[in-house]
């Protein structure tokens, strides 16, 4: 399954048919940016590649200039892994290796897949950075190929995941349920965002889900922050949260202690 058959045309239409249809082969990818970076996006130090479209619209989106397909550099494979395997040694030693982000890496199903698979041919470690909303066009190649999901659960309350990000729960949910039972070593990510996912009923319903996933080996608290608000601005979309400030240390204590109290460990 590729971004062609996602049912969202808007995020396709101005990309040429060869450009579609490297991108549902996998061939080619549409890129937003690279960074090499440690002790972010996985262990050890990573280069996380970032693609472009996502069909979320998450308020705190510190990246909506990656939401539209279309704006990304095409750019084939085989410099794409050309560029990661000149990393290989360092990432031996640090422990680190390639970690797919976005927008929303599972837009590209077929790239990712293939990425990774020469990634393990290559003895490169490989991590998923998803919302899990699409998480049902990875393939069982794709996730075989998978060391680590950085999972992003966003609330636990259908009506407020849906508030923050525009779409339904349900899809992160299965997407969890179904790397428990592979066994796919999973961080979780929730951002912390006061007068939107900080109540309590809502962080107590994340844990509840988290709780079951026995493959989950951290959860990480991320704070709220304004980092973003420049590239809303710069896109001219309305940003909703251009007041709110980040979370307190009382507040994230109690949020981190709520998933403590679940026998999580949590950063």
């Amino acid at each position: 399954m590729s971004v062609v058959d996602l049912g969202i045309p808007e995020f396709v239409a101005q990309l040429r048919h060869e450009e579609l249809e490297g991108i549902r082969e996998g061939s080619v990818a549409s890129v937003h940016s690279w960074e090499l970076v440690t002790a972010v996006d996985g262990p050890g130090t990573r280069m996380t590649l970032f693609l472009d479209g996502c069909p979320l619209r998450c308020q705190y989106c510190q990246n909506p200039d990656t939401w539209r397909i279309h704006d990304g550099i095409i750019t084939p494979i085989e410099e794409i892994m050309d560029r990661v395997r000149r990393y290989r040694g360092l990432f031996d030693t640090t422990g680190g290796g390639l970690t797919i982000s976005g927008g929303e890496p599972l837009m590209q199903p077929a790239f990712v897949a293939r990425a990774f698979r020469e990634c393990h041919e290559s003895g490169i470690r490989t991590a998923l950075d998803t919302s899990g909303f699409l998480g049902i066009h990875a393939s069982d190649e794709l996730l075989d190929n998978t060391d680590l999901v950085l999972l992003d659960v966003k609330s636990g309350i259908p009506e407020t995941y849906r508030e923050v990000t525009g779409r339904e729960l349900a899809p992160t949910v299965a997407f969890g349920d179904r790397l428990s039972e592979r066994g796919i070593a999973t961080w979780i990510r929730f951002v912390l965002v006061p007068g939107l996912t900080d109540a309590p009923d809502n962080v107590e319903a994340v844990a509840d889900i988290v709780a079951r996933w026995g493959n989950v080996e951290r959860v990480e608290v991320l704070p709220f922050h304004q980092m973003g608000r420049n590239k809303w601005d710069r896109l001219g979309v309305p940003y909703r949260l251009r007041d709110t400030l980040p979370p307190d240390d009382d507040l994230q204590h109690r949020v981190r202690s709520q998933f403590r109290a679940r026998g999580l460990s949590v950063y």
